[in-house]
């Protein structure tokens, strides 16, 4: 079986690790068969059925669901911006502050704190700086010409050092620019119109964020540099922006539908097959979070899985292959997948794929839908925890888009301490993107799409028509609602791993480290993989984060509860 440059995608990797619980074998096996199986069961015609809210495969009957409303032990009056980990004050809380009521000492703190943060990008400060992991060494092939080109990530800085000098008089960095090309002095020249045109935005100084954004759209496409390609969406979605805060364009309220559409988009094929075949992030996420559930629960004759985004359910087949070459007296694993309305046809496709897989291992297998309409409404009793069940949860990019309904996810994070687990994955973006400042919020945005815009320019430089896609149909939905959208109908409010790790306390959590086999799992991956030099993976305290030439993109990490909760303490603790 090949992709679309020639490469067989069916291999085998049988790695053997050493551990205090003794030898665990992993199976990097059929990775892209299964991939590509799930796929075409995907572009098949979708079965249309009246089930009941459970479905189960195969080893339990349907419970029946009451209508009674789970009522909150606490209730929480939180905005939405207080999701912020941009501080001004030293003396307030690292977690947020509120917005000074005043104009002109909030145009003064914003412009300070813009600065400052183009100061940290600039100096290399919002970098990984935990313990790096060495992935591989660069190869003498990698650079082509004795001057390598500059990558996105450079370009924005440079084009932010520029935007500072003329914003503090200071002229000590334009000799630095005489090295540069032709091609990457016009890339920070652009960059340097596009921040002043956020600038002006930020101030409501419209007609010159018009013509600075004119300018920008003279020297940006779609296509071409990642610098031009990046400018041209975020010069898109500052314009919109404008219209929506001039009241040109009655694009109010459409905020939350295009998120619907992006949700939709992800869950497509074509969406899911790129992120798979073209970027380790993933997978990283899976190997690795799943090495951290089965040295949790290797030893159990009963396993369940809560799974709060399952999606195409690849890294249960990883745990399956597993738990099916060193647990020999394993009487079954149970997945149980937490779903809305709108995902029940596709998570039953997916449940079909893992049974047939199961049943190829000849796994005992249990998959189990519980389709939750309110989150208010989940009980315990839903979810059929057997007390002899060693209970795991996973969450990989669920939490985040829970921020705009608090009470809800605070619902959730209270049920799941609820049920004691052994062990919590949690996956998440790693970046500031809910600032309550519009300034900020852009800065850091950019910073981070570049990233992704430069990791797309080296994993796809084979396959424009992907990196295309994977650009117009998914970064730009997640730009024009960062950028141009406010309240409620800013939905992507992405925060730091720092920033959980504070809201978690609330409920008792504790970090668990990630172990050598976890980190051996993560490297293994991302070795794979084309551009392997320039993906960062590091230990940060007790968690991963995985960035691209430096810029952290993605955390993961492991979390146990304590019996015992700080939540009393941490009320006074808002995100």
């Amino acid at each position: 079986m090949e992709d679309a440059s020639g490469t067989s995608e069916f291999f085998l990797v049988k790695e053997s690790l050493s551990s205090s619980s003794g030898t665990i074998r992993r199976f990097y096996t059929g990775f892209c068969f299964w991939r590509q199986h799930v796929c075409c069961c995907l572009a098949s015609k979708l079965i249309q059925t009246n089930m009941e809210k459970s479905i189960i495969w195969p080893f339990y009957e349907p419970e029946e669901k009451t209508n009674s409303m789970q009522e909150q032990n606490e209730q929480y009056s939180v905005k939405l911006d207080d999701w912020d980990f941009d501080v001004v004050d030293k003396t307030t809380t690292i977690l947020s502050i509120k917005e000074a009521t005043d104009d002109n000492k909030r145009a003064n703190n914003s412009l300070i704190s813009s600065l400052n943060i183009l100061k940290d990008f600039g100096n290399g400060f919002r970098k990984l700086k935990g313990q790096k992991i060495d992935v591989a060494q660069i190869s003498e092939n990698e650079c082509t010409s004795s001057v390598c080109k500059l990558s996105a990530e450079e370009i924005l800085r440079f084009g932010g050092q520029k935007f500072m000098q003329r914003i503090e008089f200071d002229h000590t960095f334009v000799d630095s620019l005489c090295s540069l090309s032709e091609e990457e002095s016009r890339s920070v020249m652009l960059v340097e119109r596009l921040l002043a045109s956020a600038e002006k935005v930020g101030e409501k100084v419209y007609d010159i964020a018009i013509d600075l954004l004119n300018e920008c759209d003279k020297l940006s496409y779609k296509t071409g540099h990642p610098v031009e390609r990046l400018v041209y969406y975020f010069s898109r979605a500052l314009r919109e922006r404008v219209d929506i805060e001039t009241g040109k364009n009655c694009t109010k309220g459409l905020g939350i539908r295009r998120m619907r559409d992006l949700q939709e988009t992800l869950r497509s094929i074509n969406a899911c097959t790129i992120a798979v075949q073209d970027m380790p992030m993933c997978e990283v996420v899976k190997f690795a979070g799943i090495q951290a559930i089965l040295e949790n629960v290797e030893s159990s004759k009963k396993i369940h899985i809560v799974d709060l985004e399952i999606k195409m359910g690849v890294q249960w087949t990883i745990l399956m292959q597993a738990l099916a070459t060193q647990c020999s007296n394993l009487e079954y694993l149970k997945v149980t997948a937490l779903i809305d309305v709108q995902s029940r046809t596709n998570v039953e496709e997916t449940g079909k794929r893992l049974m047939s897989f199961a049943k190829s291992l000849h796994f005992p297998l249990c998959f189990k839908i519980v389709m939750v309409e309110d989150i208010f409404d989940l009980k315990r009793e839903d979810l059929d925890i057997d007390p002899e069940e060693s209970l795991a949860v996973y969450s990989q990019f669920l939490l985040s888009n829970m921020i705009t309904h608090q009470d809800r996810l605070d619902f959730l994070m209270g049920f799941i301490k609820g049920l004691n687990p052994r062990i919590m994955v949690v996956a998440e973006v790693e970046a500031n993107l809910n600032s309550p400042v519009f300034v900020n919020r852009f800065i850091e945005a950019l910073f981070y799409h570049g990233a992704y815009f430069d990791l797309f320019e080296d994993c796809m430089r084979n396959n424009e028509s992907t990196r295309n896609a994977m650009e117009e149909e998914v970064m730009w939905h997640g730009i024009r609602n960062i950028i141009a959208n406010e309240g409620e109908e800013r939905t992507m409010r992405h925060v730091t791993i720092e920033l959980w790790r504070e809201y978690f306390k609330r409920f008792g959590m504790v970090e668990m480290k990630m172990s050598d086999s976890s980190l051996y799992q993560a490297k293994t991956v991302v070795e794979k993989f084309t551009g392997k030099n320039s993906f960062t993976l590091e230990m940060n305290e007790n968690f991963v984060t995985i960035g691209w030439k430096g810029t952290p993109l993605n955390s993961l990490s492991a979390w146990k509860f304590h019996k015992r909760s700080t939540f009393h303490i941490a009320n006074y603790l808002t995100l």
